[in-house]
């Protein structure tokens, strides 16, 4: 009996979320009192392997194989569900990011096992397991007991903290055999987004809505954001207008993001967009009206218009530094 972690690597590189993920599920394998075996598929070299055994993980499985080096869930879900097999995994954890979402359900059949997406904390009990998630758009929470043989668990970004707990952790070099039949998905081209924060991995968003009145009233809000490290969003009746590019449109059909900071400017806070960012360590609003739905989701807010209040927090930025 064991708990697997699927540790998700960029470019062979593991980020944040990766640690988050292996800090939650070493807790976990502490619960059950049992292993934690990490999991990592695709090139990376030994020196980033060992990062995991950080927080916990005391085996680390690498597959290395060049036809993985592209995403494929279909077969994905192969390799891990071989992997939980020969590790006799009770508990397997992903990250409840694009890629968790599409492997999670395949899993689950795969392993008849049951599925706890966006969890956010650790389980309440583990007989029966029960684990904490919120729903209906994050406007409230459930207890979801998996009675399943095999648990299947989707971490929210953002959700749980970092937490060093070194292991002697060995690296074992395996490859699955699978069938190339399994493969869907056919890589045509890249293309890589340079010189901007991507939405997904951004600590902090600062975000405009209809607030701002127009298009051309975006230069303050993308100065405050770049006095903060921030990547900037949108929310979708901008994104609709064409005043911004869609791939900043955050919300329920946009991007589904969890930073440390998100900072609404001029955004009401409809259900659609609060689906997508509630799950923000830290909210802060600007609206000029005190009674928007926003304000309900903050830890604090600003009752203003947009274009007087930017400029007065980013000569405060300025000052600061």
């Amino acid at each position: 009996m064991s708990v697997l972690v699927y540790t998700e690597n960029w470019d062979g590189k593991f980020k944040k979320l990766t640690f988050e993920l292996v800090s939650y599920a070493s807790e976990i394998a502490k619960m059950l009192n049992t292993g934690l075996t990490a999991l990592s598929i695709g090139k990376t070299d030994d020196a980033e392997l060992a990062k995991p055994g950080k927080y916990g993980a005391s085996k680390i499985i690498s597959i290395d194989n060049d036809m993985l080096n592209v995403l494929d869930s279909q077969t994905y879900t192969h390799v891990i569900t071989e992997i939980a097999h020969s590790e006799k995994a009770t508990v397997i954890v992903l990250s409840n990011n694009n890629t968790g979402r599409a492997i999670a359900p395949r899993l689950s059949v795969k392993l008849k096992a049951g599925v706890g997406s966006g969890v956010s904390k650790l389980p309440l009990g583990t007989d029966p397991f029960t684990v904490y998630k919120r729903t209906y758009s994050g406007n409230a929470f459930a207890h979801v007991v998996i009675k399943s043989g095999i648990k299947i668990l989707t971490l929210a970004q953002n959700s749980f903290e970092l937490i060093e707990s070194p292991a002697n952790a060995a690296i074992v070099k395996m490859d699955v055999p699978f069938d190339s039949t399994l493969f869907k998905t056919t890589l045509k081209e890249v293309r890589k987004q340079t010189g901007r924060i991507l939405l997904t991995d951004a600590d902090i968003v600062v975000s405009g809505g209809r607030g701002m009145k127009s298009p051309d009233n975006w230069a303050p809000l993308e100065e405050f954001a770049s006095l903060l490290g921030a990547a900037t969003a949108c929310s979708r009746p901008v994104s609709d207008e064409g005043w911004r590019p869609h791939e900043e449109h955050t919300g329920q059909t946009g991007k589904i993001i969890a930073p440390n900071l998100y900072v609404a400017v001029g955004i009401s806070g409809s259900t659609q967009h609060l689906a997508g960012v509630s799950s923000s360590k830290y909210i802060v609003a600007i609206n000029t009206d005190k009674d928007a739905p926003i304000f309900e989701a903050a830890q604090y807010g600003i009752v203003g218009d947009a274009m007087k209040v930017l400029p007065k927090l980013v000569d405060a930025l300025k000052q600061a530094k």
